[in-house]
């Protein structure tokens, strides 16, 4: 393992070799842009002078974070409807049946996706920053690291799924909810590696602005996953297995269609292949992924303490039934005005910005010499 103090985002190769990768890439965008003082480029916001100018900047950048922006929300809006149609089609299974999934939804699979989600959000910033500077080859040099990170992580976090029913009567949960929410959680261990390889993926895809593709592999995924899930749960009367299968498969699918998408060479440099630098500097990585982790996790792991106090109460079964429902409703307000795609494009802006100024004082330090 590579030395821990070592940057994340450092340059390939010595130090003449960078100079002449900083050179090249400052003639390339500063043709016109600045030579011994800075000149605003074209993309640059003009200056505000009256409150017309204002609005006129705030209209050309709404839209662009709309443009962002919609496609980023469809697809966390499809992906977490996946969960809430099976909690859906449960609750025509039996009571039983809604608070298991409810319980293995919100509660194991929720502390899994929280731990999860805010450890891949590391790759927001790494990954932005990455893109904006150039680097384009570490964007899947990142990825890789991020895989094996949150693999090791759901190997780890599988023994929850495991022991599930022992720890959910450990707490005080019913037995029959239980017993039906470990059996259950069992069966979802496979989708726990799902959120392993696409955490990632989806960062990677963010950071370069391919949202849309997301968007669709999500929605069509998602009524694929409506179609089956009534095919098998319902029409078939598999119960839980059915919504185990479905659910499951629904999230390989995503995984698998991202990964044929991304190896397909319409990512360009960002993805060369597999490679062995995705074992270096690991410690590092680790650690600003449970830095990232725990901004995360406070969040989401507070609707999974509701549903646990809501099995204390008379009548757990419909308690919990019904304090599923309404945190379903409140993770979609949450999806709504959460774009995960924003420290990504911040990120971009600011590498970008930074490679410019190196750039000016790189070429300043040559016409000095």
């Amino acid at each position: 393992m590579a030395d821990s103090r070592q940057p994340l985002l450092s340059p390939r190769g010595n130090q003449n070799e960078s100079d002449d990768q900083l050179l090249s890439l400052t003639r390339s965008i500063t043709n016109n842009s600045f030579a011994s003082s800075f000149v605003a480029d074209a993309d640059d916001i003009q200056p505000i002078n009256s409150v017309r100018d204002f609005f006129r900047e705030f209209c050309r950048e709404f839209i662009k974070l709309w443009y962002l922006a919609a496609p980023a929300i469809f697809t966390s809006v499809c992906q977490y409807s996946l969960g809430a149609i099976t909690q859906v089609f449960s609750g025509h299974v039996g009571t039983l049946a809604l608070a298991a999934v409810s319980i293995e939804n919100s509660v194991i699979a929720g502390f899994s996706f929280g731990l999860m989600l805010g450890m891949g959000s590391a790759l927001e910033t790494l990954c932005g920053q990455a893109f904006g500077a150039g680097q384009l080859d570490m964007l899947g040099i990142y990825m890789q690291r991020s895989w094996l990170i949150l693999n090791t992580t759901a190997l780890l976090l599988s023994l929850v799924y495991i022991f599930s029913a022992q720890l959910l009567k450990l707490i005080g949960q019913t037995a029959s909810i239980s017993k039906a929410a470990g059996m259950f959680s069992i069966w979802m261990i496979p989708q726990l590696f799902a959120y392993a390889f696409n955490f990632p993926m989806a960062k990677f895809l963010q950071s370069q602005s391919k949202i849309m593709v997301m968007a669709v592999i999500s929605v069509v995924v998602l009524i694929l996953h409506t179609v089956f899930s009534w095919l098998l749960m319902i029409k078939l009367k598999w119960g839980l297995v059915g919504a185990a299968v479905v659910l499951n498969a629904s999230w390989v699918i995503i995984d698998i269609s991202q990964f044929v998408y991304i190896i397909s060479g319409t990512c360009g440099r960002a993805w060369n292949g597999f490679s062995w630098k995705a074992f270096q500097n690991l410690w590092s990585f680790v650690r600003l992924s449970l830095a990232s982790a725990v901004m995360l996790c406070l969040e989401v792991w507070y609707f999974m303490a509701l549903i646990l106090f809501a099995g204390y109460l008379k009548n757990a079964e419909v308690a919990v039934d019904a304090l599923s429902i309404w945190s379903d409703s409140q993770h979609y307000n949450i999806i709504l005005c959460f774009f995960f795609f924003l420290p990504l494009s911040v990120g971009n802006l600011f590498a970008f910005k930074c490679i410019e100024m190196d750039s000016l004082a790189h070429i300043t330090r040559q016409q000095n010499s």
